[in-house]
């Protein structure tokens, strides 16, 4: 009888030590460092799976498809109002159709704005709107200068 409550006290402080390891950082009456409070200020990119992306090197434009995607890149900015990077925008041509066609790299700049809360996390902030700027040429049917929205 007694190893059984001695046994019991034991899970109880484990599971006490636990949940007060786990407790935010508002629970325990300690402020976050100053540096997590600007890493959340930070919009993020939201990728296919919709998890979110800080300076990604690679990002796929076409979810349904993958037959659009960045890759290569490389970010000169990541800020509050804007990121801009520079990379590779690699892109199926789909003749004769896209399961038989062939990818093509087209040099582009990128430029990621528009921060807005983010829907699955309100808390958050997420770029809305891409752009990119092909230098060498562009993909059929795209212009020179292309912007979409992002998903949320």
């Amino acid at each position: 009888m007694r190893s059984n409550t001695l046994r019991a006290a034991i899970t109880l402080c484990a599971a006490a030590s636990l949940a007060a390891a786990m407790a935010p950082a508002s629970a325990t009456g300690t402020a976050p460092p100053a540096a997590a409070s600007r890493r959340a200020e930070v919009p993020v990119l939201v990728d296919c799976t919709f998890a979110p992306q800080v300076r990604p090197t690679d990002f796929i434009l076409a979810c349904g498809d993958g037959n659009s995607r960045l890759a290569s890149l490389h970010w000169s900015q990541w800020g509050p109002a804007k990121a801009v990077a520079t990379g590779t925008n690699w892109v199926n041509d789909c003749k004769p159709y896209c399961a038989a066609g062939k990818f093509h790299a087209y040099k582009v700049a990128v430029r990621l704005d528009h921060p807005h809360a983010w829907t699955k996390h309100p808390g958050r902030q997420h770029y809305t709107r891409i752009t990119l700027t092909y230098t060498d040429g562009a993909p059929d049917p795209f212009t020179r200068v292309t912007t979409w929205p992002l998903w949320n």
